[in-house]
């Protein structure tokens, strides 16, 4: 993981962007030495978003298997929605 401030980011767009896509490499920006923001490949975040995804789904089924649900009528009911 390579780490660039802000002022390099703007200067080096485009090498940043080809180390990302084509050579698979991670970069953080760093605003005032603090890591902000990351720029990762497609790969990466297609696998974070698998993850999520499966993690929601984990949860939903956990959830679905607690006692004492409300039902989508009774939320409704009770914000005033027909």
């Amino acid at each position: 993981m390579t780490e660039i401030g802000v002022a390099d980011i703007r200067a080096n767009l485009a090498d940043v962007i080809n180390r990302v896509a084509y050579g698979g490499e991670r970069i953080v920006l760093q605003r005032r030495g603090k890591q902000v923001l990351a720029v990762v490949p497609m790969e990466d975040l297609e696998l974070l978003n698998t993850m999520e995804d499966r993690a929601d789904v984990k949860a939903a089924l956990k959830a679905r298997k607690e006692k004492g649900g409300v039902t989508l009528e009774k939320i409704k009911a009770r914000l005033g929605m027909k």
